[in-house]
């Protein structure tokens, strides 16, 4: 699964929308009461292995505290769009400059189940080595993990969960100590199904 193979499979790759009308009504008045969010989701070559960048968040946020979960955020005042919202938060998060992502395409948008968030995924080349720096405030680990490791076969599972009022499908990816799932955990799903079939 190789950058090149990814950028064929993201080129001219259409956008998915959310599609709020089938949303229950409790989430317009949820955490994120459905407000625009990015994610980038930084991707670089390492050892000849394709690699995710991701971010472990401190155990201590009020919001999603200790999960792993890309780079990203809300949109803020200033922030044109989800792809600036993203590469913004990337810089603050995790030290990535903005002009040192090449970004190659953009995933399908997603609800943040348990905060409410509608999220759009932007896909980045970054370079390596890179001399990452976790936002201290936020961040507690930056995690490298290998692509190779999310596709093994029993790396994810499907469960259904719960939540303002409606059944949700949770992905679960389980790396080494790390797990991962949710909209983080959707997203790569979709990402890797996106590079398989390329």
């Amino acid at each position: 699964m190789t950058l090149a193979r990814l950028r064929r499979a993201l080129a001219g790759r259409p956008f998915a929308g959310l599609d709020v009308a089938r949303l229950s009504a409790a989430y317009a008045s949820s955490e994120g009461a459905l407000q625009e969010a990015g994610v980038l989701v930084p991707v670089f070559e390492k050892e000849g292995a394709s690699h995710v960048l991701m971010t472990r968040r401190r155990a201590d946020l009020r919001l999603h505290p200790g999960q792993i979960s890309f780079p990203g955020g809300r949109l803020e005042p200033g922030d044109a769009d989800p792809l600036a919202a993203a590469l913004r938060e990337a810089e603050e998060e995790a030290g990535i400059a903005r002009g040192d992502v090449e970004t190659i395409g953009r995933l399908s948008e997603a609800l943040v189940v348990t905060s409410g968030f509608r999220l759009t995924p932007w896909v980045g080349v970054v370079p390596y080595p890179y001399p990452w720096v976790a936002q201290a405030a936020e961040v507690a680990e930056i995690v490298e993990v290998p692509v190779a490791a999310l596709a093994r076969p029993g790396a994810r599972r499907v469960e259904t969960r719960e939540a303002y009022g409606m059944t949700h499908e949770v992905h679960i990816y389980t790396v080494g100590e790390y797990r991962i799932w949710g909209a983080t955990a959707r997203v790569l799903s979709e990402l890797l199904a996106a590079w398989e079939d390329a």
